[in-house]
Order: C-alpha cells, then sequence, then structure tokens
C-alpha cells in the first residue's frame, strides 16, 4: 500500500476493536428506486432498507445539493459474497438508517457499468493492492473515492461508516486532499507511453519471457502456484501456442497437466458439465460454484485447440458437455446467452448456501446409484480425498478412464456405460433440487465470447448444429444489439436492448465475426467486423497515446477515461482490438490497420516482454510478428470441402481467406477459377505456387 493511502485504513482498523453486535438482520419489504431498474443483480436489492439508487445523474446531483457522501456499491448477482454482505449488512435496520441518513447509496451491477467498476476498482487496487466483489467505495459528492473495500462484515462496515461520515463532518479538507491524490494515482495509472522505436519483435524476448512466467507455474497440478486455482484459459492458450512453435514439450505437457486437472476436478461439474470461476484449493477440488458465461466460452475454445493437437477423446467430451450445459441452462430461444448460473441455491430445509445444487450426502448417493456403487465411489472419490464440508462430497475424479478400467479389471466401454447411467441419475434427482438463479441478461461481449467458442467447436469437430447455435447466435447480436448509427448495445434483457457498450463489447464481437467469417466464407461477417473496426476507431481511438479508451466518447465523463490493457479474466479490449486490426489489416489490404496494430504492441513491449503472465492474449500477437505468419487463401467451388481438411490441423499462425465464387476481396481477387480449386500460402500477400491438394499447401507453412 501506498503510504499517501494508508491513513484511511490505520484510523478505520483502530475503530474495528470492540465493536457491539446487533443481531436486528431480519427480511423487510421495504421497496426502493432498484424496483424500476431491469438488472437481476439490483432487483436482488430492490426490497433492502437501504435507499438504494441507480447509478444516474439524479443520484449524484442529490449527493451534491444535500452535501452528502456516496456509497458506491458493486457487484453482481452471480457473486456469493454480495450476497453474505447483503444479508448481514443491507438487510440491516441500523446498517440501513447509518447509510441513508449520512450518505447518498447507489448499487452498481458490474456486468451491466463496467465502466463504473474500473473506476473504483481502480481506487481500491491503488489503495490495497488487490481487488475483488463486493467493491464497496465511499466517494465525496462529486463520486471522488476516499475509500474502497471488498466484503466487510456488518461491525466493520458500521465502524466504516461511523469512522468517514464523522470525518467529512469535522475534516472534510483532509478527505479532498486524499480523494486529489488518489485522484491523481488513478490518471498516472492510465497513462500509455507512446513508444516510437519500432524495433522487430525478436524470438529472445519472448523465450525470456516465457522463462520468467515458468517461475510461477505449478507443473504438478497445473495452473499457477498458489492456494487458489483459476482456469486462465487466454495464458494457456498463449502457453499452448509457444509450446507448438517452439517444440516446448516441458510446456505442452504443463497446458495439459492442466486441462486434465481442472476436467477431472470439482472445477468442472462433473453431472452436467460446464466450469465453475475457480476452485478454493491447490487440487481444483472445491469450486465457488458459480458459472459465469465468458469462462465457460473461453475454456471451450481452449480444449477445442488442445483436441487438434493432442486427439484426447476426454477434451472433446468436455467440449460436448460444456455446450449442452450452455444451451440447456443460459440460453435463450432468440440466440442470446444469459451471463452467469449464481453459487448459492437452497438446501432441503429452505436454507441458502453456497453449493447446495452441486453438492452430495454419502447417504444420498447410496441411495441414488444402485448400479455398482463401490465402483462410483471409488471412480468419483466418495472419501477423504473427495468430502468439502458438512458431510457433502463434491464429485473429483484423479485417475483416466482408462487407468481406472485397467485398475478395476473393466473395459473402458463398460466404465464409459456405468458413467452414462450414474450422470443421468444424478442429474435428474438434481433437477429436483432448488436451482441457483440465473442471470438472465445478456452482455453483447460474453455473447460474442461464446459465439467464437461455438464457430471454434465447429472447426475443430466439424458439427453442424455448432455452426447453427453460432450463427444463430451472430444474427441475435447483428439484430437485436446493433444500432441504426452502427454501435452497438451492452445489454439486452426483458426483450429490450440497453447502454452503448465499451470497446471490449466492440472487440470480442468484431474477433467473433471474423472467426466466423474463417469457417463460413460468408463476406457479410467480415463486412460487419470491418464496419464495427471503423465504428471503434472513430469512437474510442486516443491518437495521443495510438489506444483505444474503455468508453465511447458518446458516453457520460467519469472520473477517469480508462484505457484497458492488461488481460485479466478475459483479454483486455486493447489487446483484441489490436489483433483484430491485425487481422482486418490483411484481409482488407489495410496498412493503417497495420501500422495501429504495431503501433499498440510497440507501447506495451518492456511491459508484456518484463510481466508476461498479465499480458498474455499480447504474447499471442507478438508471436504473429515473431514466428512466420502466413495468409492461406483457398478459392474455387469446392473450397469448403478443403477448408475442413485445413481446419483438422492446429495451425496458429495462419489467416484464412476463402471463397466460392469470384470475390473483390483483396486476397481473393483474381484467384478464383470455375474449374479447380487453389489453396495459396501467402505472406503479406505475396503467395507460393497454388496448389490443388490442400494437404500439400498445409506441408509449404513447414518450409
Amino acid at each position: 500500500m501506498k503510504p499517501v493511502f494508508k491513513f484511511l485504513f490505520l484510523l478505520l482498523i483502530i475503530g474495528f476493536i470492540g465493536c457491539k453486535n446487533d443481531s436486528s438482520t431480519k427480511k423487510h419489504k421495504f421497496t426502493n428506486a432498484l424496483v424500476n431498474e431491469t438488472s437481476p443483480y439490483l432487483l436482488q436489492h430492490a426490497h433492502n432498507p437501504v435507499n438504494w439508487n441507480a447509478w444516474n445523474s439524479e443520484a449524484l446531483e442529490q449527493a451534491k445539493e444535500q452535501k452528502k457522501l456516496i456509497i458506491v456499491s458493486v457487484g453482481y448477482s452471480s457473486c456469493h459474497w454480495c450476497h453474505v454482505m447483503e444479508a448481514e449488512s443491507f438487510e440491516n435496520d441500523s446498517v440501513a438508517k447509518m447509510m441513508n441518513e449520512h450518505f447518498i447509496n447507489i448499487k452498481v451491477d458490474r456486468e451491466e457499468r463496467l465502466d463504473i467498476d474500473q473506476i473504483y476498482m481502480s481506487a481500491l487496487e491503488l489503495m490495497t493492492g488487490s481487488g475483488g466483489w463486493p467493491l464497496n467505495s465511499i466517494c465525496l459528492p462529486d463520486g471522488r473515492p476516499v475509500f474502497a473495500g471488498t466484503y466487510f462484515t456488518k461491525d466493520e462496515w458500521m465502524q466504516v461508516l461511523k469512522k468517514l461520515s464523522s470525518m467529512y463532518k469535522e475534516n472534510p479538507e483532509k478527505m479532498i486532499s486524499f480523494a486529489e491524490k488518489l485522484e491523481a494515482g488513478m490518471k498516472d495509472s492510465n497513462l500509455i507511453k507512446v513508444n516510437k522505436t519500432f524495433e522487430a519483435f525478436n524470438l529472445d524476448e519472448m523465450h525470456a519471457a516465457i522463462n520468467d512466467w515458468k517461475s510461477i507455474l505449478d507443473f504438478k497440478n497445473g495452473g499457477e502456484m498458489g492456494d487458489q486455482k483459476f482456469p486462465k484459459p487466454n495464458s494457456l492458450n498463449s502457453l499452448l501456442r509457444y509450446s507448438f512453435h517452439t517444440n516446448d514439450t516441458i510446456l505442452r505437457n504443463y497446458v495439459n497437466t492442466t486441462l486434465t486437472k481442472m476436467a477431472y476436478g470439482g472445477l468442472y461439474d462433473q453431472v452436467g458439465g460446464g466450469f465453475s470461476r475457480y476452485t478454493v484449493d491447490k487440487d481444483w477440488h472445491v469450486p465457488h460454484f458459480e458459472k459465469m458465461l465468458y469462462d465457460n466460452a473461453q475454456l471451450v475454445s481452449l480444449y477445442s485447440d488442445a483436441y487438434l493437437i493432442t486427439k484426447n477423446e476426454a477434451y472433446k467430451q468436455v467440449v460436448s458437455e460444456s455446450l449442452n450445459f450452455v444451451e440447456r441452462e443460459l440460453m435463450h430461444e432468440n440466440g442470446a446467452f444469459y451471463s452467469s448460473l449464481n453459487a448459492d441455491s437452497k438446501n432441503e430445509n429452505g436454507i441458502s448456501g453456497e453449493g447446495h445444487y452441486y453438492t452430495w450426502t454419502k447417504a444420498e448417493l447410496k441411495q441414488l446409484i444402485t448400479n455398482n456403487y463401490s465402483l462410483f465411489e471409488s471412480y468419483y472419490n466418495i472419501n477423504n480425498l473427495g468430502l468439502w464440508e458438512h458431510g457433502k462430497y463434491v464429485l473429483y475424479r484423479n485417475q483416466s478412464d482408462e487407468t481406472f478400467a485397467k485398475s478395476n479389471n473393466i473395459s473402458v466401454s463398460e466404465l464409459q456405460n456405468n458413467i452414462k447411467d450414474w450422470t443421468t441419475t444424478l442429474a435428474e434427482a438434481r433437477a429436483k433440487k432448488d436451482k441457483p438463479n440465473v442471470d438472465k441478461k445478456a452482455l453483447t461481449s460474453w455473447n460474442a465470447l461464446m459465439l467464437k467458442a461455438y464457430v471454434d467447436a465447429y472447426r475443430v469437430f466439424n458439427n453442424p448444429h455448432y455452426l447453427e447455435i453460432a450463427i444463430k447466435n451472430a444474427e441475435f447480436l447483428e439484430n437485436q444489439q446493433l444500432k441504426s448509427d452502427g454501435s452497438l448495445y451492452r445489454t439486452h434483457i426483458n426483450n429490450k436492448s440497453i447502454i452503448n457498450a465499451y470497446a471490449e463489447d466492440y472487440a470480442f464481437v468484431i474477433e467473433a465475426y471474423i472467426a466466423l467469417y474463417q469457417v463460413t466464407f460468408n463476406e457479410k461477417w467480415l463486412h460487419n467486423a470491418n464496419a464495427l473496426m471503423i465504428y471503434t476507431i472513430n469512437h474510442f481511438y486516443d491518437a495521443n497515446s495510438g489506444m483505444f479508451f474503455f468508453t465511447s466518447d458518446e458516453d457520460d465523463s467519469l472520473i477517469v477515461r480508462k484505457i484497458d490493457i492488461i488481460d485479466k479474466a478475459i483479454p483486455s479490449s486493447n489487446s483484441v482490438l489490436a489483433k483484430n486490426l491485425f487481422k482486418l489489416s490483411h484481409f482488407y489490404d489495410n496498412l493503417d490497420y497495420k501500422k495501429m496494430a504495431h503501433q499498440m504492441l510497440n507501447n506495451l513491449k518492456s511491459n508484456i516482454t518484463e510481466a508476461a503472465p498479465a499480458y498474455p492474449n499480447w504474447m499471442d500477437i507478438m508471436a504473429n510478428l515473431t514466428f512466420k505468419h502466413y495468409e492461406f487463401v483457398i478459392s474455387g467451388k469446392n473450397a469448403k470441402d478443403q477448408l475442413k481438411t485445413l481446419n483438422s490441423y492446429y495451425l496458429p499462425n495462419i489467416l484464412i481467406a476463402g471463397s466460392t465464387q469470384e470475390s473483390d476481396m483483396a486476397l481473393l481477387k483474381n484467384r478464383y477459377s470455375p474449374d479447380v480449386t487453389y489453396s495459396f500460402v501467402c505472406v503479406d500477400g505475396a503467395c507460393k505456387l497454388p496448389e490443388t491438394d490442400v494437404k500439400k499447401a498445409i506441408e509449404q507453412l513447414k518450409k
């Protein structure tokens, strides 16, 4: 923690000692302003006794007029600790009375208003060095933060409120001074140093960055070192690609170890498919049970690509089961995908808690599994290894089907027939349980990630159903989320599209449309991607830094107009936009796009090479400029058949263009023949001799 930000925390810690407990927490029938909102998260708080407001100009003006501090409380509907703090504090009469008398209270759904979340998360990270949700920030009447934290117990929260309200009355100048320094720190952290010295990206720099990265990897258990495990598909994708280019078998084995452990552990829903957010242990056993659309989307893409290298049938199964889960639990009939499934649900006594839906007692399992229970118990570790808490078990594997079958003297097919019977039985039993709530808002960026996941699954497994779903979602984005002026909406809920989209939304939709073009050769999707790229440049681009702001120039101003560069649970908007510019520069022979992509990467070169784990998607772009990168062009009436052969290979260093007829696209112009289908391997538009056999063209990539 920086010294300038310490005084509030030290002051508060003193007050936490000896605080009385007030047990007046109970359910209320109050109604506040959130009752008029559409966000499931905000509606969850609509009957708190706290006078919550949504983020709007009226609430902000009210704070200024009444000269009150503002509480900005940020969370999301599937956030377990958000619900805990609501039950302990925001449903408590004493807490609500304190908040209502001394503060203007604003609730924010971070998934809807990611711009606001970024501002106050930045303040929290400056103060404490870490972040998380719920995010509770206390601000001056003008919205500038003076304090931020995550989850607080009721007693801690009351102490925070008392200390800060007293300080504001007695010494507002001190708080204003602190807010000014914090604001300056937030703006400094947002500065991008423009690097006009263009140097070639070289392999030695990439090797050094990866070697540093290896120091935090857990080669035994997979993932990164530490007591919690996050899947981090973006990082695994970058490492998988690097291992492919350099034939780094140790790193490739690490990626496969991680993918296998994730699929075997409690992170993966062994009954219904799909992945949870993370596990609270180093063995991938006990998850934090919320299921997010963005995790499952990226993991489907990752497992699909890993299958191309390994031909591991378990990876194919993960993709199939995960997409079945998405369609069953998170898909609207119009093709939209919902955001998440809550971690909490009610048990048989009506008590809400984490993981009730997914966990089992041994007595329950013995009653349900009548077919080879002892085999089931061994396979899923219904023993001390699989035990969680309160006598509940999280189904947990630690062997492959082949190894387990051999050690139990049965065939793999016999084992898998048993597994199918077990999971069907448990799925039917689980369907009778109280189901976790679904956050039914569709976010444009997350939908685009899942659209790309379906495209990737189709590309690898050639299942036409995956393409049908991909096109259905692409049409939802085009018909519902695209405005007449060429801009996008962020959110769709209750048949209404609302909120201006952020750079993240544009970045992922562009990426998904490019991917959809590359498996269909329907140029409509590529032209849609280019139109969105032009809009993004016109309304998000910062000519001073060569990067993209997170918010449009048509949005209301906040304290800081953020530039998003660090790859977190999903890649940063700027890294995806840079990759999109690189691809579109080839499709359209657009030198300006190419220069913009190079400038963006060049600006962050030292960041990327010195702290690669924070910039994995940037590393992937750097690989495009470090290793050989090709355009693979297929033109002719049999182009789609040849494309299927091409897609059976893991080839991360190519961009695919193709057509079954004449095309004016730069890469395809004058390459069509009505009689013969040709495959061309090109570099910056300069092509080697065409081949009629696509496999021979693929061989050219190895020379």
